[in-house]
Parts: structure tokens; sequence; C-alpha cells
């Protein structure tokens, strides 16, 4: 793929993020339901346009390979959504200003996405062993969400902890600034503290979502146009479901499955194994189509109890 078609996405990317905070979100405001949903659709879209336009250009095969991608992405990314939402009830952020910080924190995300796609590919490219590495770290992680040990404690996080450690920070939220002065010096805002938090876990989200779509393509181009489609939606998707997060609890067993499975494709084709692509989206679609519609018919247990 020629450089400058990789220039030409994130130009793209570029100017649709300056056109939603430029005319969209300039100012703090709380955003409706119908205006995340609208942007949700927008989004959800320019991926599927992007996918079929790809199918034209280079054929169905790596149109499937996208598409894939994407899902597996963006049902990865939704998971993220629980974090935000713990985040944010833990530093009392104000929903107006929370918008902000979750633009600069997808921004972000999709620069660290970027890098460990170019350490995913030269690491496959040199050490093809590693992708047994990467299988087996996608089904331990499988387990791990299987067994709700995912869960994130603010409080008790490291990096927050040095943060405040080591920096000057407010507890006084100033707006939408990350950092102001405070008796002549600059310090930072809470918001900025949770901009960190935010960037720090995406990391680690990360690190199971890149290792998942390689096992899908080996095309540096679909990893990445899949990856940024799939978080480029996500702050206006947590706006649409973050009140109603909770009606979606078994949503971490059906990103288990998929993990498993992922890992297990990734696995078996280190041995010349490969499941075909339409079976792996068919298998990823049904299992994320299971799982909502059975969070939604059946109720949580506590509900259950009561």
């Amino acid at each position: 793929m020629s450089p400058y078609v990789y220039l030409g996405f994130i130009a793209f990317v570029l100017l649709m993020l300056f056109v939603d905070l430029r005319f969209f979100n300039a100012e703090p405001h709380v955003q409706t339901s119908k205006q995340a949903g609208a942007v949700v659709a927008a989004w959800i879209g320019l991926a599927v346009a992007f996918g079929v336009g790809l199918a034209v250009v280079q054929g169905a095969k790596p149109a499937f390979e996208y598409f894939t991608g994407y899902l597996i992405e963006y049902s990865l990314s939704v998971d993220n959504m629980f974090v935000f939402i713990v985040i944010f009830r833990y530093f009392s952020v104000p929903p107006q200003y929370q918008h902000r910080v979750l633009f600069f924190g997808i921004l972000g995300a999709i620069v660290f996405r970027g890098l460990f796609i170019v350490m995913g590919v030269a690491l496959l490219d040199s050490f093809e062993w590693i992708i047994y590495v990467f299988g087996a770290l996608l089904i331990l992680t499988a387990i791990r969400i299987a067994k709700g040990t995912e869960e994130m404690d603010p409080e008790s996080n490291p990096i927050l902890k040095l943060m405040q450690k080591r920096f000057r920070t407010t507890s006084r939220y100033h707006g939408q600034k990350l950092f102001v002065k405070e008796a002549g010096r600059r310090v930072g805002t809470p918001l900025f503290l949770v901009l960190v938090i935010i960037e720090t876990t995406d990391i680690v989200f990360a690190i199971d979502s890149i290792p998942a779509i390689f096992a899908i393509t080996r095309d540096p181009f679909i990893v990445l146009t899949s990856n940024v489609f799939a978080i480029l939606g996500l702050r206006s998707l947590y706006f649409l479901l973050a009140g109603s997060m909770t009606k979606f609890h078994l949503l971490h067993y059906g990103l288990a499955v998929i993990l498993a499975f992922v890992g297990v494709k990734m696995i078996l084709s280190g041995f010349h194994i490969h499941i075909p692509i339409l079976a792996s989206l068919a298998v990823i679609a049904g299992v994320l189509a299971t799982t909502i519609f059975l969070s939604l018919k059946l109720p949580p247990k506590s509900e259950t109890n009561d």
C-alpha cells in the first residue's frame, strides 16, 4: 500500500475530528441521545462506505477482512465504555465536560494503536512464533473477562498515584481546561488526571485488541483502518448507551468467547490451519447478536434475586 494512501486516510480522520470539535462540540454541553445516535450512525455509515469502497478497489477478501476486524474492534471498544463510566464517576466529571476529555482520549488512542500496529507487524515479520504468544494472550484475556476479573479501580491505579505524587494538581474543575495557573504555577486539573487514566487504560485494552485483529489479517492498512473506524464513534456511543449499560450485563461473556475464538484461530494459523474469513465473521456477529439478545431478555442476577 502506498504511503500516500496512509497519509490520505490520516488526513481524512483529522479533518473529521476537526469538524467534530470545531463545529459540533466547540462549547461544553451535554450530548443528547438523539445527537449521539446521529453521530454514531454517521460514523458507522462512513465505516461501511469505506468497506464497500475497499471491496470495489481491492476485492471481496480484503473487504471481508476489514469488516471482521471492524466488528471485533468495535465490540472490544464497547467494553471500554464500562471503564469510562467508572472513571467519570470516581472523579465526578460533570457531564458537559466528558465529551472533551473523550475527544482527546480517543485522539491519543489512535496514535498509540498506530504504534502498536507497527510494532505488531514488525514482530510477526521477524518472529513467526510470536503468533502463538498473541494467541495465548487472547485466550488468557478471555478467561479473565469471563471470570469478571477485569474490573477497574481508579483509586489503586499506579499511574494515578504517580501523577498525584509527581505533579501538582488542583481538586477543582476549571471548565474544560486541562491545566490552569494557581499561585503563579501551572497545575493540572482533575480533567487532566481523567485524560491520563483513560489513555493508560486504552493502552491496556490495545494490548488485547491489536493481537486479535492480526488473527484476521496481516495487512497493516486494514488493521489500522478497522481500528480507527471502530474507536472514532466511541464517544457518541458512550453518550447513547451510558445510561443503559447495565442492560448489557452478559456482554463480557460474548467478548470472552470472541477473544477465545480469535486466539484459537491465531494459534491454528501457525499450524497452517485457516478458518475461512466468512466463517469467522459469522461466528463473531452471531456471538455478539446472541449475547445482546440474551442480555435484554434475561434480567441481571440482582434483579432476579429481588
